[in-house]
């Protein structure tokens, strides 16, 4: 891997990690609860313009879950946010790169790893931290793993959904209309697809 890859991978990460972070530090529950609006996830759209932000995107996204378990006192639980949430936003970006061309379609890979993947270890997270009912309404978590996960998928879906659409998409266009394309996208891709990324449509 070149150092110019190296540099973009480790930029990516760090702007996940310090944005998710910071939704850590502000948001609380909102960016790590059963119900999410972790704003950093906006990032993902950074797969829309190079390959090396599948990397710096899990990267970060590890490196932030593993700060979560010091911030916010998750344990050696925290770990399966560490290893599965890397997971979700790998899968995410590299769905996102991979449909890059049909932005509509590429910014729903993160809509759906997280919601897929997400709901399946957070309620033994919170169970395990003491918090045995969703918040904000009467449904508990002991024994009830089936309804939890459902509800996980439509929440975390949901959340990505809406943090996608109100700071992803728009943030993308201001990229796109940026000198950021020409500048990070592997000359492979700039030869397959010679029209501007600016051109594509959501």
């Amino acid at each position: 891997m070149s150092a110019e890859r190296i540099a973009r991978v480790a930029t990516c990460a760090a702007l996940y990690a310090s944005a998710s972070v910071f939704c850590l530090l502000f948001l609380g529950s909102l960016a790590w609860g059963p119900v999410q609006f972790r704003a950093s996830e906006a990032l993902c759209v950074l797969a829309l313009f190079t390959p090396d932000a599948v990397p710096g995107l899990a990267l970060g996204c590890a490196i932030a879950n593993a700060v979560n378990i010091v911030l916010g006192g998750t344990g050696t639980l925290g770990l399966l946010d560490v290893v599965f949430g890397t997971l979700a936003t790998a899968l995410g970006a590299a769905w996102t790169w991979r449909f890059r061309s049909r932005r509509a379609v590429a910014l729903l890979g993160p809509v759906i790893a997280n919601a897929l993947i997400v709901p399946a270890y957070l309620p033994l997270m919170l169970q395990g931290l003491g918090f045995y009912t969703v918040p904000f309404t009467s449904v508990a978590l002991d024994g009830a793993w089936p309804l939890m996960y459902a509800f996980g998928l439509v929440a975390t879906a949901v959340g990505e959904a809406v943090v996608l659409a109100v700071l992803g998409a728009p943030f993308a266009r201001a990229l796109a209309r940026s000198p950021l394309p020409g500048l990070v996208a592997p000359v492979e891709t700039l030869a397959e697809n010679p029209a501007p990324v600016s051109e594509s449509r959501p």
